[in-house]
């Protein structure tokens, strides 16, 4: 039976992990940054050694084409290789990699498939250093306009499109990825749920939805010390309660919905003084509309119970919505003949985090394939995903592609 050179895959995602390195063994390689630039030239590299055309599209979008027996739409495969802070060496590059070593095997097999496939690697999935995440697939399926694209910036105010024009990877519009007969991406799972059911690969059934907001509280900076504790306005002292009562509107919404505080900007900072500003997210997620909405309108609720408490206003801002993907039968259907070709136990389940598959579903049957995460854990250092279970997602990877582009 046909499978993936593992050895090869490995090698290759040992290569990338260098780019961006951290010295605790993981990866920070932010969008357009020069780890950025560097990774992608590469991944670029790579894909021309695979004797694949390549091409850059508008917003950075990296597409290696591989020609099929007739001009029918191709099947996309992908994922993306920006990373968080701190972050692994797994999380997005398999995906990218996997499509390519199922490339390569096919290369070497000298099979080619009926339908042409593309292996995309997408830029800003992450969105951490330009929100909102998957911010290029959606712009490609026509969730975000480019000008709202272009116009997103950093931290430091440098722009989305000035940042890819720096980095020399602003290519043309006509080279986005288009309409497509099927999208696959193979991705470590980042949760416990496959470790703790024993088992190496699962079949994804949907990404649940995610909505996104920032709470700003505006309070009053005062000396720290001459200031009487009832006549404070604490901005950080208003954010400390809401990041408890955000804990607790995702445990009452219940499993598998969550709810977190990632990021507090305080101002002015200081040791010896009562903070006047502080900016925070939240990000809830549930498996349906209703509960998304649900545990925003319990944030809006606490939002002017604290500020009525406290003497701080409290603003709540809902700027990204992803809704709740279910993904193509004929793709998972796909996925389930490739396990049960290859013999290997499975586990279906819904994705927790967001993936780009989520905006490409929106034009093309689409499918996503997880691999254990030991421990469950991701954006982290310490993510990992053992060789043989690669090696099994990315066999998974390869026999479902051949099923949904067909092989000669």
């Amino acid at each position: 039976m046909l499978r993936v050179n593992a050895e090869r895959l490995q090698d290759r995602l040992h290569q990338l992990s260098t780019v961006g390195a951290t010295a605790g063994c993981g990866v920070t390689r932010l969008a357009l940054t020069d780890e950025d630039r560097a990774g992608r030239d590469l991944l670029a590299s790579w894909m021309h050694e695979a004797r694949l055309t390549v091409r850059v599209d508008d917003l950075g979008n990296i597409i290696g084409r591989r020609a099929g027996t007739d001009e029918s739409l191709p099947v996309l495969l992908g994922s993306h290789i920006d990373t968080v802070r701190n972050g692994g060496r797994y999380d997005g590059a398999l995906g990218v990699l996997g499509a390519l070593e199922v490339v390569e095997t096919l290369n070497d097999a000298a099979i080619t498939t009926s339908r042409p496939l593309e292996i995309v690697s997408w830029t800003n999935e992450e969105g951490v250093r330009f929100e909102p995440a998957m911010m290029s697939s959606g712009a490609v399926f026509g969730r975000f306009e480019t000008a709202y694209v272009y116009g997103r910036a950093d931290s430091d105010g440098l722009r989305f499109e000035d940042e890819l024009r720096r980095i020399g990877y602003l290519g043309e519009p006509s080279n986005r990825p288009d309409a497509a007969a099927a999208y696959l991406e193979l991705h470590i799972e980042q949760g416990p749920v496959l470790e703790n059911a024993g088992k190496p690969v699962g079949i994804v059934d949907g990404i649940v939805g995610i909505t996104w907001s920032e709470v700003t509280w505006t309070g009053q900076a005062d000396h720290a010390g001459p200031s009487p504790m009832p006549l404070r306005r604490d901005a950080l002292g208003a954010a400390a309660r809401l990041v408890t009562a955000v804990e607790e509107i995702g445990t009452r919404e219940g499993h598998p919905a969550v709810a977190t505080v990632g990021r507090i900007v305080v101002e002015p900072n200081v040791i010896n003084t009562i903070p006047g500003r502080v900016v925070m997210s939240v990000d809830f997620r549930s498996l349906d509309n209703e509960g998304l909405d649900r545990m925003m309108l319990q944030l809006e609720d606490k939002v002017r119970g604290i500020g009525y408490r406290t003497g701080v206003d409290g603003t709540v801002v809902r700027f990204w919505t992803s809704e709740p993907t279910v993904f193509a039968k004929p793709v998972i259907d796909a996925i389930a003949a490739a396990i049960d070709e290859l013999e290997l136990p499975t586990h279906r389940l819904w994705s927790g985090a967001g993936h780009d598959a989520k905006y490409v579903a929106d034009r093309a049957p689409s499918g996503m394939i997880f691999v254990r995460s030991q421990n469950g854990l991701s954006h982290c250092e310490t993510e990992y995903s053992a060789p043989e279970d690669i090696e099994a997602g990315a066999n998974v990877l390869l026999h479902a592609t051949l099923t949904v582009a067909g092989a000669r």
